[in-house]
């Protein structure tokens, strides 16, 4: 499947035409593109990845923007299923109704829902949700599972039906789909339409400084087109009539913002995390051409270190495995040179196992195959898993084979070895 891509010339925040190249990046494959050969697989699209900083607002973000049905008709990602991402939500939604207080029974909108497992706190709360996303049968899924969801793109027209219906949400949810829109003024003026006077807008999105601290370029694919500051959220609130009021650093996929919005002038006064997040990001350069060309450089650092051991491990005849047919792995794959490295990926995942991944044509096996196999390195490709995929092997490292973990920091981990490179 091919898909289509646009190359915006403005920044998707603030408009601006000054954007500059910051981050250039080896194009990769769509990563939900799985293929039932190899050689389909290995001839798979490839489609750029290139970070650009405005030089207006501070955004960072990928121009190169691929058409939504190919990024979202066969999404396999449940939140449901992620390590620990239903026990967040729970938190989330606690805090919320705690420190927020919605009215009892009114209704909370989640933009970007997949399975619903955000909406199922406030659902058991006693207040009216309902959920959008664009990947109609994970949509469908969650309307049977009883939470409802429009499988639709959040837009303008949409906001204004729902209210029309259903009138003003007192809560409007969007995490980590937050980072994956284009159309963001939009869905800025759809939300301020969907709130009620008194209501509030609450997003997460993966945070810029600790992407850059932490060195996630896995974060770094098609489906994440804005990687966030508070500077740049602050300015694009303003445009829009609406106050960031409130700014938490957690470290759900290992370092991202949950920040709380209102309708400006709503009565809330600008909390001093707001304030003391923009004092640390000037005290950093996060704004800054400069401060991503090092990044960049960065990179560059670290695919020559990998890229070298990857060589050397193929020259003495060492296999090298992939852990996890995750939506990072072309990413890092293509990065930092293990392209043709490895030989094949394990995953348990029933939309992913017996097929091809895009780009390098490399066959997802089961994960019984590891310990069968026993390949001499594998790489952890499900980097947010890094953790758990180790403590649930032992196995394989007590019968010799070492996995390496790239993000978010590089190492060799064995039975009785745990090395930085």
């Amino acid at each position: 499947m091919k898909a289509s891509i646009t190359h915006r010339k403005t920044c998707r925040l603030c408009d601006s035409s000054d954007v500059e190249l910051v981050v250039k990046l080896e194009p990769i494959p769509l990563s939900e593109n799985y293929c039932k050969d190899p050689d389909t697989g290995k001839l798979a699209e490839r489609y750029p990845v290139d970070l650009y900083m405005c030089r207006s607002c501070g955004l960072v973000q990928q121009l190169d923007v691929v058409d939504s049905k190919s990024l979202w008709e066969a999404y396999t990602y449940y939140s449901g299923d992620a390590k620990g991402m239903p026990e967040h939500f729970n938190e989330v939604a606690k805090k919320l109704i705690q420190t927020y207080r919605p009215a009892p029974k009114s209704l909370v909108v989640d933009i970007g829902s997949n399975d619903g497992s955000l909406l199922k706190p406030f659902k058991e709360a006693s207040f009216q949700v309902l959920g959008i996303d664009p990947a109609s049968e994970i949509a469908r899924q969650a309307t049977e599972a009883g939470i409802e969801t429009i499988p639709e793109l959040m837009s303008l027209d949409l906001a204004q039906k729902i209210r029309r219906e259903r009138g003003p949400a007192q809560v409007v949810c969007m995490f980590n789909a937050f980072a994956h829109a284009d159309n963001m003024s939009e869905i800025a003026e759809g939300i301020r339409e969907l709130l009620s006077p008194d209501g509030i807008f609450v997003f997460e999105a993966q945070y810029l400084l600790d992407i850059l601290d932490r060195m996630l370029i896995a974060t770094i694919f098609h489906e994440h087109m804005s990687h966030y500051s508070v500077k740049a959220l602050t300015i694009f609130f303003e445009r829009h009539g609406l106050e960031l009021v409130d700014v938490e650093r957690v470290s759900i996929q290992h370092g991202s913002l949950v920040g709380v919005v209102q309708i400006k002038g709503a009565g809330r006064s600008v909390g001093q995390s707001v304030q003391n997040l923009l004092e640390l990001e000037a005290s950093r350069g996060l704004d800054k051409i400069e401060t991503l060309k090092q990044f960049a450089n960065r990179i560059t650092q670290m695919r020559q270190k990998i890229e070298s051991l990857a060589s050397e491990w193929q020259r003495s005849n060492k296999t090298i495995a992939g852990y996890g047919a995750a939506r990072s792995g072309p990413t890092l794959i293509s990065q930092l040179g293990l392209t043709g490295a490895i030989e094949f990926i394990v995953d348990d995942h029933p939309q992913k196992v017996n097929l091809y991944s895009s780009g390098d044509g490399i066959p997802i096996l089961p994960t019984s195959e590891l310990c069968r196999r026993m390949p001499d390195f594998t790489v952890i490709l499900a980097w947010v898993h890094s953790a758990k995929i180790i403590e649930s092997n032992q196995e394989y490292l007590n019968r010799g084979g070492c996995f390496v973990v790239l993000c978010p920091e590089t190492r060799i981990v064995g039975r009785d070895v745990d090395i930085p490179l």
